[in-house]
């Protein structure tokens, strides 16, 4: 548990210091992707935990479902910058074009950290982390149904 919060705090400093200057930092379009990929893998395993938790899956435990919502608040900040133009290219996901449609993408990103930001406080209860863990899966169904290609 310690090591989970000395996590969530290092990728809260270092998502701060990198996102300034992350656009500058990808050499290639898929070292963009590799980290935004990346981002969105730690950001899914601590949903699903959450998920299971609210699905009755997994008994609920709020202690560990602050962690996940502190990693999930923390990491849905990082793969924004992550998303040069050019990087819809191999490995990348992408569907429709968030460089044209650059409103949208960036509404749905600032949606997804409004909701995260909240996931902390609400998950302290049973209650609370079914309706925020619905809300937070609602805004990140609407970024993939846009954004998001599977294949």
């Amino acid at each position: 548990m310690k090591r989970l919060a000395l996590a969530a705090a290092v990728l809260a400093v270092s998502g701060s210091l990198y996102s300034a200057t992350a656009t500058a930092q990808f050499a290639k379009p898929d070292d963009a992707i590799k980290y935004r990929q990346s981002a969105f893998t730690v950001l899914t395993t601590h949903m699903g935990r959450l998920g299971a938790m609210a699905r009755g899956d997994v008994p609920f435990d709020a202690a560990a479902a602050q962690a996940s919502a502190r990693v999930v608040d923390v990491v849905s900040h990082l793969p924004w910058d992550a998303f040069p133009p050019g990087s819809n290219t191999g490995a990348a996901k992408i569907k429709g074009d968030p460089w044209k449609d650059a409103a949208t993408f960036t509404k749905l990103q600032g949606d997804l950290k409004a909701q995260t930001a909240k996931l902390p406080a609400a998950v302290a209860t049973l209650d609370g982390l079914k309706a925020q863990v619905g809300a937070t899966s609602r805004v990140c169904r609407e970024c993939h149904e846009n954004f998001r290609q599977v294949r």
